[in-house]
């Protein structure tokens, strides 16, 4: 079966003001199944204020993760479990919950024989923030996930795992603190270097010409595009303006191609959710972008192959230009 899982993180609330943190976020997770007109709606699964959702396999065992930010509908409790559900054959049924505080990503990885399910999670709010909590690190243990290792961090957002010259990494995005690489010893993840000063979203990496790049998105400053220099990650290009979400990557007929997503710019009192966001081409060891497509508030990118060589990449929207939750999901096919 080919599954799509889209979280949601709040659902409109007639009679209401427009808010991009207001709504209900009692929330199902969708589960589309593709069939023969495409993908279509198949089940669904409690999953309040969904950000994010992880599939992932340990041996003949599949999972899902769903990062939970928030429940209710106002005023909202951001400590919340965020669950990792297992399919038994039909269905995903509840397997693990974990404590949370505004949960915003799941990843899943491996460094040999282990795996590891780490949240980057956090929210700091005025005057507020006694309840929260640092991004977090599990390891298999043969049944289920234990506790590994804390992250310090105060509004984080994402993770992205890699291996460059034989060394493992883990990229950790904050959006108050540096977003910083972390590097595996052996026995535990150790500060490796800052990736951003702050406004960190979402990491992609790719290797071109011999050499290997980390991007880093960033909301409310330029996106970077770093170089490995052998020791560490060093400037290599700047992305203009801010607004970025999530990068995707991808190969097509001319090469290497990276879709970055963009979610709002201004306040959240005031956001512009209405946004182009770009196809960019590896040319000449730069990114050169060669399509910009309209988003509004997106939040990812997800690259499916299909069994007929077709690539399609999914792109999440999170609320419409006027504010509202009731926004759709695209499927774009890439021509390539």
């Amino acid at each position: 079966m080919h599954l799509l899982a889209i979280p949601q993180l709040a659902y409109d609330v007639p009679d209401t003001p427009a808010n991009m943190n207001g709504g209900d976020s009692d929330t199902d997770l969708l589960l589309l199944r593709r069939g023969d007109n495409g993908y279509e709606r198949w089940q669904s699964i409690p999953a309040p204020g969904g950000e994010d959702a992880e599939f992932f396999r340990i041996g003949d065992r599949a999972f899902l993760a769903v990062a939970s930010i928030r429940t209710g509908s106002g005023p909202y409790r951001f400590a919340t479990d965020s669950r990792v559900f297992e399919w038994n054959g039909s269905k995903f049924e509840g397997f693990q919950a974990f404590d949370g505080y505004a949960a915003k990503q799941w990843k899943h990885f491996r460094i040999d024989d282990e795996h590891f399910l780490a949240l980057a999670q956090g929210v700091v709010l005025p005057g507020d923030d006694a309840e929260n909590l640092p991004s977090r690190i599990y390891r298999w243990d043969g049944q289920r996930f234990a506790h590994f290792q804390d992250i310090e961090s105060q509004w984080a957002y994402n993770w992205h795992a890699f291996t460059v010259d034989g060394r493992h990494f883990l990229a950790h995005a904050d959006h108050v603190r540096p977003s910083v690489l972390y590097r595996w010893t052996g026995t535990r993840f150790e500060p490796h270097q800052e990736l951003a000063d702050r406004h960190g979203r979402a990491f992609a990496h790719f290797t071109a010409d011999g050499e290997t790049f980390l991007l880093v998105a960033r909301l409310q400053s330029e996106s970077v595009l770093l170089r490995w220099d052998g020791a560490r990650f060093v400037a290599h290009q700047a992305l203009k303006d801010p607004g970025a979400r999530e990068f995707a990557v991808l190969e097509g007929t001319q090469g290497l191609y990276v879709v970055r997503v963009n979610f709002v710019l201004g306040t959240p009192d005031n956001p512009t959710t209405a946004l182009n966001s770009q196809l960019y081409l590896w040319r000449e060891r730069t990114l050169v972008e060669v399509e910009q497509f309209p988003t509004t508030g997106a939040t990812d990118a997800a690259v499916i192959h299909e069994d007929d060589g077709t690539t399609l990449v999914a792109v999440s929207h999170s609320l419409t230009a006027d504010l509202r939750f009731a926004a759709r999901t695209v499927l774009y096919r890439f021509a390539g």
